[in-house]
């Protein structure tokens, strides 16, 4: 059985620049989640999709594999299943299939080997999900939400669930932009994480941040030293 890790990290963000290695207690982002890949014994390699010469030298630095990505997937449209279908794609020209492969996002900095360990366990239950996906629970809950209308007033906008207590509210989880772990063919096939057979590792959401924009970038690095002190000392 072969098993990969796929790592997207293109060069451009508009959002946040270069957010794929800022850096984060001195080490670039993409640091921690190759460190977590490789400490987890998982896989057979840990590759990073991306056009980025400095991206590339990078994660080579740190011990990961590197894949070329086409133009065509390094913009803002490409989204991270297709990044894994070519990755798949290119793998399997080359005659390397693997049975199963883990996305996991460049900036997913609070990921440990032993998350990576716990969800492929999950993979491997009598159930035969087709996806574990990296989620977390809201830290508001979304039947809270008020909405604007016309009139310039706020109103609930479940109303119903004003009536409830908190307690009753259903239990809801949602992706965190972590990781998802994939069988190869199901995946291939649906072209989607968001399978029929899916089921949800749960990540607390203060470790789950998902830096796209410079608030989440700096919400990292102060929770960086509680997190990842000793990994980056």
């Amino acid at each position: 059985m072969i098993r990969i890790a796929i790592i997207p990290a293109r060069g451009g963000s508009k959002r946040l620049p270069r957010k794929n290695i800022l850096p984060i207690l001195g080490k670039p982002a993409l640091y921690y989640p190759v460190q977590a890949a490789l400490g987890s014994g998982l896989f057979d390699q840990v590759i990073v999709s991306t056009e980025d010469e400095q991206i590339k030298q990078t994660a080579e630095g740190f011990g990961a594999t590197v894949m070329e990505r086409p133009e065509a997937l390094a913009r803002d449209t490409a989204g991270v299943g297709q990044v894994c279908r070519d990755v798949l794609e290119r793998l399997d020209s080359n005659g390397i299939r693997p049975t199963r492969f883990c996305c996991i996002y460049a900036t997913a900095v609070f990921i440990t080997p032993k998350d990576l360990q716990a969800s492929f366990l999950m993979m491997e239950e009598p159930s035969c999900p087709e996806v574990v996906m990296g989620v977390s629970a809201f830290n508001l809950h979304p039947v809270q939400a008020l909405e604007n209308k016309e009139d310039g007033w706020l109103r609930p906008k479940w109303p119903d669930y004003n009536r409830l207590q908190s307690q009753l509210h259903p239990r809801l989880v949602a992706s965190n932009g972590t990781f998802y772990w994939a069988d190869t063919l199901a995946f291939l096939k649906n072209k989607s994480f968001y399978a029929d057979r899916l089921k949800g590792y749960e990540i607390p959401w203060i470790r789950a941040i998902d830096m796209d924009t410079p608030e989440d970038y700096r919400n990292a690095q102060l929770l960086a030293p509680l997190f990842l002190g000793m990994v980056a000392s």
